[in-house]
């Protein structure tokens, strides 16, 4: 709890944890992206040169997106690197897709999955090592 806070303490706000209600405010109560869902592994890559000033309503944690994406960054890096939930992440990486600023490059689904048994063997060999 705040407690540099002249006259009455909030309980909504905690030094360690931050605004409670931050998250919300940042996607307007959205829980999920406009476009399909990203995946973790997903890698994320600004648009070289954006034009930032033609979006005015992006929130500062959106142009900190677009910057930490400039060089292509798998999606946890990005939340891990803005310190907020995936799925905070999502919505507002949805938000970037949708105006063009970022392009995203899921990674190739298996088409393949290995049988239960050679699952089990590799299991136990390495129990065994």
């Amino acid at each position: 709890m705040r407690t540099d806070l002249p006259g009455h303490q909030h309980e909504w706000l905690d030094d360690d944890a931050g605004p409670v209600v931050r998250p919300y405010t940042l996607t307007g109560g959205r829980v999920r992206p406009d476009a399909d869902g990203f995946d973790l592994v997903a890698y994320v890559l600004a648009r070289p040169d954006p034009n930032l000033a033609a979006f005015p309503e992006l929130h500062p944690e959106h142009r900190l997106l677009v910057e930490l994406a400039g060089r292509g960054t798998p999606l946890v890096e990005l939340a891990a690197g803005l310190d907020l939930a995936i799925g905070v992440v999502r919505v507002l990486l949805g938000d970037l897709l949708s105006r063009g600023l970022v392009s995203v490059h899921q990674p190739p689904r298996a088409t393949y999955l290995p049988d239960n048994d050679i699952l089990k063997a590799v299991v136990d060999g390495l129990r065994a090592l």
